[in-house]
């Protein structure tokens, strides 16, 4: 097996809107990456600590958070393998907020300092991780929008629908049913709502033959109704550029 493999999904997904030549790629591969595993619900980053490395997701499934004053959760993304969790860190000091394992993780954490001379020197890379925190930024102003303009069915079914393009877009899975590792508590944390009422929407959205949710396992039975019930525009994720 290709030492480098765990590489090709970063690879499929900067090619659809990068020239990443085979050059750019053996000086990625030639980083001193070193692999990381990490069980379910460990903090991969805390708020507040030092921002010294960047992390390559390789397996799994993550999040990042952010905790307010009372303990309350707020689940502000969802990242899937070949996605870099932490790229911001490359040039802030401090973390500003958390990266958790929603699944066990296999991560390869590189230091900021190598990544930063790779850029410096490859501009294709250069633009791939620019476009990656472009498109982060691009996510963010789509939850944004969910959590406070869209009803509790637009949001899970918003969710939903953007998890499983994403998921098939990225090569990782090509058909249906997909991984879903997320939690009722989860789903209601990243949109805003109580457990009671994410259980009642995805109840409601079973019922009307448009998901099969069951064992950590997700179908979407009508993509084009619940896309139009979720106001779904895949736009924003900028497949291509």
């Amino acid at each position: 097996m290709d030492e480098y493999a765990f590489l090709d999904p970063l690879y499929r997904r900067w090619q659809r809107r990068v020239a990443v030549t085979r050059e750019d790629k053996a000086a990625i591969a030639a980083l001193p990456w070193s692999e990381r595993t990490y069980a379910r619900d460990s903090y991969l980053v805390r708020e507040g600590e030092p921002a010294t490395v960047c992390m390559l997701l390789i397996k799994g499934f993550a999040y990042r958070q952010k905790l307010v004053s009372d303990g309350a959760r707020q689940i502000i993304s969802i990242h899937i393998a070949g996605e870099f969790l932490d790229f911001q860190n490359i040039l802030l000091g401090v973390a500003d907020h958390n990266v958790q394992c929603l699944t066990r993780c296999i991560v390869s954490v590189i230091h900021k300092s190598a990544l930063l001379d790779l850029i410096a020197e490859r501009p294709n890379v250069r633009r791939a991780l620019w476009l990656d925190s472009l498109i982060d930024s691009s996510i963010f102003r789509e939850w944004v929008v969910n959590v406070g303009r869209r009803d509790a069915r637009q949001r899970i079914a918003h969710l939903l629908c953007e998890l499983a393009d994403r998921i098939k877009s990225s090569g990782i899975a090509d058909e249906q049913p997909y991984d879903f590792p997320l939690t009722q508590e989860q789903i209601a944390d990243c949109t805003g709502l109580t457990a009671v009422h994410t259980n009642r929407t995805l109840q409601g959205l079973r019922r009307d033959g448009l998901i099969s949710l069951s064992a950590s396992r997700l179908a979407i039975l009508d993509w084009d109704r619940l896309t139009e019930i979720g106001d779904f525009n895949e736009r924003y994720l900028h497949h291509s550029v």
